[in-house]
């Protein structure tokens, strides 16, 4: 029988206004020493700042719980983690909610929520720019959600995330990990709040969610320089979710990463104003300015998807003078397309885009194009359809 490890008997008070971060890593540490269980958090608002998962530990978040971000940047701690560097983290923050470091047979659980008050930390009192975002821009402490590092058996399912400042979950060099039946929602008016970054991390599976978000729902990269030892991102799969952005739903790799493949992508319904399925290669994400990148992209498959955008539904590119390791085996199949823009195969001479087939797909744009393609080797169309009409049609 799972041992119980109940919040309130550590002395939380769920009353939404009583930092509660030390009840809740009391029973946390309690159930990690008694050899695991499930901490168990009750009906009530429970507010707290950062919190680590240990060994064998699930916190489950029951029906009528809300765990609340403290809106106080120091309540919470940056995640050091042997292998990880902190220093390099992207938008300079390194800052959790919920963290853990090689942490083995974690979970969070229940059909709750945990809510990180993230509009809290923007200046609400300077109001909107033409872009809907908060005119005060990005605060200089923006905690993450969720941040794994070299965690191995991770469950998630079911709980809802809402509101993160920055990405939603950072998953670091995590090995088997399921995330199942979750819902992340995240307020359009905030910046880079990502759904589900996945960094170099090996046999993922990633389920029946719903994600909406203002960045993009989920990313697959393998971020070399955050990590000590080569950054290898693989064996991942995303099937039967939907997924709302207002920049892009699916991001894969950036210029300095590393190797990303083996990747499957089914059974999706994308819904964004920028693009779909991005595979993006540009000079801002390089210091230097020598156009040497180290991706190194192959096997992915996108199956079974319906894309509605503004932009392009699927856009690989990488830009002029970027010269990387490979971009290759990418195919798309059984779709069902319809945007602004055509979709964008483009390499360049330094950097050919190899072998992607497309079949089975119906594009349909309102732009002069369906499918612009450059600097590209080995590009199939089987059973394909294209639909130009004017906008508006």
């Amino acid at each position: 029988m799972t041992a119980l490890f109940d919040i309130k008997d550590f002395g939380a008070k769920a009353d939404g206004k009583t930092l509660d971060t030390q009840a809740l890593q009391s029973a946390i540490d309690a159930c990690h020493a008694a050899g695991g269980g499930r901490v168990y958090c009750g009906p009530g608002k429970y507010l707290t700042g950062s919190i680590e998962l240990k060994d064998f530990v699930e916190l489950f978040v029951s029906a009528g719980c809300v765990i609340i971000g403290s809106p106080n940047p120091d309540h919470y701690q940056r995640l050091v983690s042997e292998g990880f560097r902190d220093e390099y983290a992207n938008e300079k923050t390194a800052d959790y909610l919920i963290g853990a470091r090689h942490a083995r047979h974690i979970a969070i659980t229940g059909p709750g929520e945990i809510n990180a008050s993230g509009p809290a930390f923007y200046d609400a009192s300077a109001g909107l720019n033409s872009s809907g975002k908060f005119a005060s821009g990005k605060p200089v402490r923006r905690p993450r959600l969720l941040m794994f590092h070299k965690c191995t058996d991770v469950r998630i399912e079911d709980a809802s995330f809402v509101d993160s400042p920055c990405w939603t979950f950072w998953l670091m060099m995590c090995e088997r990990v399921g995330i199942h039946r979750i819902r992340i929602r995240g307020d359009r008016r905030m910046l880079n709040n990502d759904g589900i970054d996945i960094d170099a991390c090996r046999n993922v599976i990633v389920s029946d969610c719903f994600i909406q978000s203002e960045d993009d729902s989920i990313v697959v990269r393998a971020i070399q320089r955050v990590h000590d030892s080569p950054a290898i991102c693989e064996n991942i799969t995303v099937t039967n979710c939907v997924l709302e952005s207002t920049c892009q739903c699916i991001r894969i790799s950036c210029p300095r990463d590393y190797i990303t493949r083996n990747c499957v992508f089914s059974n999706l319904v994308l819904d964004c104003r920028g693009n779909g399925i991005n595979f993006d290669f540009p000079h801002r994400y390089m210091k230097s300015h020598d156009g040497n990148g180290t991706a190194d992209v192959s096997d992915m498959v996108f199956s079974n998807m319906v894309i509605h955008c503004r932009n392009h539904p699927i856009r690989i590119a990488v830009e002029p003078g970027i010269k990387l390791a490979r971009v290759a085996g990418i195919s798309f199949s059984d779709m069902r397309l319809r945007s602004h823009r055509p979709c964008l195969i483009q390499g360049n001479s330094n950097t050919l885009i190899e072998d992607v087939t497309f079949n089975n797909v119906r594009m349909e744009t309102e732009g002069d194009q369906a499918i612009c393609c450059s600097y590209c080797r080995g590009i199939k169309l089987n059973h394909v359809e294209l639909i130009n009409l004017p906008l508006g049609c």
